[in-house]
């Protein structure tokens, strides 16, 4: 036995080694993954930065040299021993750190290292920074050393660059060099935000932010009530004034004079950009190739602020808000190795975690109703989000159903007299809840919860799925169809007076359900059934003898997975005809994907509108062009005859089969095309108020 364990142990992968990441990632706290062969990690890689290890070289040396001063040695070796003044240990590469419980100061990576020298002195964003230094550093000319990538989120006062700076970004980028534009633009692309994102993601009160940016922008002297942050000592000035506002009962400061914490800030400008039709980014974009290289270099220095002013690791508010808006901000993209991909999400459940927003005692000490409504929304849209994201990219989900007790908002339906006056109309939250979104949206969130733990095991995935847990699914979800798609779904009578939101908040929802069914077939496809498996291996089993009930339970899933696909090709096809999918922040690409691969396996040729769909989506995520090139290449080989099918391939359904699952969607007079384009124009998307929807889940993440 001795001998077999040695054996077995010769065989193990070597144990990873301990305190190697590069000064880069321990200034960033990510992952230091350096392939075999390569020079760098693939964070330095992504980044341009210089992949060194003084820290690692320092702290081997101390205890190198700590341990050789417990040896007995002469007072002439002793002395020698001890490391030189003009070492640099870790304290001196990560600076200066901040007060407990406040945010850090930002600082560069190349700031770390000033061996190297390769950037420029530069003063750190804090949240004492005002409003203008914050967009000095946003609209910063590109690093051609970097390849569009941010230097690290630092201001630079050493003079103006020069209009061939901004070279890269087309030929009016280097406007941006001129503040008043920087403001007029920042505020333009504030507004996309506010008409586009925050219809479907109603984190911000639209009034009180535009009140506290106009603030912050237009009053004199700094945005904090004392000096510019940017000037020395002016730090230690603002921690003062700080504390005298904290004594008064108001906080020294209103709501409007409250300055917007800069990663917010950066984040919402970042979304604006992404699908701004600013002459600037239709320059850019026509410069490179339909990309905008510009809008790129602001999601990553927005990411990358948010990193280094501890956004993640802090629990308040603000940083709740900023993780939760990064998330789908960023790249979609599992392989993309600068996405970070649920990572922005899993630290907002962190953050509310920490704050307790979980605990409905703990909401109802929240005194603002406006702050107590964000929170409560926060939480739902990361539970949702995780639950959904879990059964999506085959993740255990980090909630559960009994780590939460709060209630959803509870509110009447919208009085006739208020419908028909000028009266304040319901927030987007609650407009939602008594038409009973929050619930369906929570009731198939538990679904995917159970489906996400019982599919994504690793025993599952050996074995194959026991035929009670495939028959327990197919019956939550029907029951989930019967209650609630009725309600939140698209209805078969679509009403041609329905706006925009009303269509588009159905339409995810009725992706929602239907993508289910798509995942159940595709771990059908890849697992198999457990019974069926177990008889096939040669084990005697006495459920061999309902091979013809468990064909008919796979025939079942194939036929709702397949009507489910051409339901979802049908409504990306409504949805890109009108144009929706290139102005979508990252709602129903999911879907597409998945129903677009399906019809894709079988040959279907409603792939096209998930094809189309997708490529409309890569206007603003890059990365959909690859999806939909992939369902192309797959489609391909399906008409080839090359099947992609496994254990699926005995219910598989042949052409000419199920093809009257689209007919709602046909071109009928006042079917749901002719319905929806009546209201789909972004005129009616909710800019200037923050729009009337909200797609809190699906598929967001």
């Amino acid at each position: 036995m001795q001998n077999q364990i040695h054996e077995l142990a010769k065989t193990l992968p070597p144990p990873r080694k301990q305190n190697t990441a590069c000064d880069a990632c321990r200034a960033r706290k990510v992952k230091c993954n350096q392939l075999p062969g390569q020079d760098k990690c693939q964070h330095c890689l992504s980044k341009n930065y210089p992949c060194t290890h003084h820290i690692q070289q320092a702290t081997t040396e101390k205890k190198r040299n700590a341990a050789a001063a417990k040896r007995p040695r002469t007072l002439s070796a002793s002395s020698a021993s001890q490391p030189s003044s003009s070492r640099f240990g870790p304290a001196e590469h990560m600076g200066a750190s901040a007060h407990p419980g406040t945010a850090h100061a930002y600082q560069s990576v190349g700031s770390n290292f000033p061996q190297e020298a390769q950037f420029p002195p530069a003063h750190s964003i804090t949240v004492d920074t005002q409003t203008r230094d914050l967009l000095t550093y946003i609209f910063s000319p590109p690093d051609p050393s970097s390849g569009s990538q941010a230097n690290g989120s630092a201001i630079r006062i050493s003079g103006s660059p020069s209009p061939s700076a901004y070279a890269e970004w087309g030929p009016l980028a280097h406007r941006l060099n001129e503040e008043s534009f920087r403001i007029e633009f920042a505020l333009d692309l504030v507004e996309v935000f506010f008409q586009i994102v925050h219809t479907r993601l109603p984190l911000l009160n639209p009034a009180q932010f535009r009140s506290r940016l106009h603030y912050s922008l237009y009053s004199t002297g700094s945005q904090n009530g004392g000096t510019s942050p940017s000037t020395p000592g002016a730090s230690a000035v603002a921690q003062q004034q700080r504390a005298r506002n904290s004594t008064s009962p108001l906080g020294g400061q209103s709501a409007q004079q409250r300055p917007l914490h800069p990663a917010l800030v950066a984040t919402v400008i970042a979304w604006g950009a992404k699908f701004s039709e600013h002459p600037l980014f239709v320059a850019d974009r026509h410069r490179n190739g339909g990309q905008s290289a510009f809008a790129k270099v602001l999601i990553n220095r927005a990411r990358d602020l948010a990193e280094d002013m501890k956004v993640h690791r802090i629990p308040n508010a603000d940083h709740v808000v900023v993780a939760l808006l990064i998330e789908p901000l960023q790249s979609q993209s599992m392989e993309d190795n600068a996405g970070f991909h649920g990572f922005w999400l899993g630290s907002a459940i962190r953050l509310l975690l920490d704050l307790q927003i979980n605990h409905k005692s703990v909401m109802s000490n929240i005194h603002d109703p406006e702050a107590r409504g964000t929170m409560i929304f926060a939480w739902w849209m990361a539970c949702l989000a995780d639950a959904y994201r879990s059964v999506y990219y085959r993740r255990k989900p980090m909630l559960d159903d009994d780590d939460y007790d709060i209630d959803f908002y509870t509110v009447g339906p919208v009085p006739p007299d208020i419908i028909e006056s000028h009266a304040p109309q319901p927030s987007p939250r609650e407009q939602l809840e008594f038409l009973g979104y929050y619930r369906a949206a929570h009731a198939l969130a538990r679904i995917a919860r159970q489906m996400s733990r019982q599919l994504w095991r690793p025993a599952t995935e050996s074995d194959g799925i026991p035929i009670d847990v495939l028959t327990n699914f197919m019956t939550l979800l029907n029951e989930w169809r019967d209650e609630h798609l009725q309600h939140v779904g698209v209805p078969t009578n679509f009403e041609a007076e329905w706006d925009f939101v009303s269509a588009v908040t159905a339409c995810a929802s009725d992706a929602t359900y239907h993508i289910m069914w798509i995942i159940l077939c595709n771990a059908l496809d890849d697992f198999g059934i457990r019974e069926v498996n177990v008889a096939r291996a040669g084990t005697p089993d006495a459920t061999v003898v309902q091979h013809a009930q468990i064909e008919e339970k796979k025939r079942k899933v194939m036929n709702e997975a397949l009507h489910g696909a051409l339901r979802i090709a049908g409504l990306a096809g409504v949805l890109a005809t009108n144009g929706y999918l290139r102005l979508d922040c990252a709602v129903m690409h999911v879907s597409c994907i998945q129903a677009g691969m399906l019809l894709a396996r079988l040959g279907r040729p409603e792939v096209s509108n998930c094809i189309t769909g997708l490529e409309q989506y890569a206007y603003a995520y890059e990365e959909c062009a690859d999806s939909a090139a992939e369902i192309k290449r797959v489609y391909s080989l399906a008409l080839a005859g090359e099947t992609e099918m496994n254990h699926m391939a005995s219910v598989m359904p042949r052409p000419g089969q199920g093809g009257d699952a689209l007919g709602v969607f046909g071109a009928a007079p006042g079917g749901i095309g002719a319905g929806m384009g009546m209201g789909m124009g972004m005129g009616g998307a909710g800019g200037g108020g923050g729009g009337n929807a909200m797609n809190v889940d699906f598929g967001s993440f």
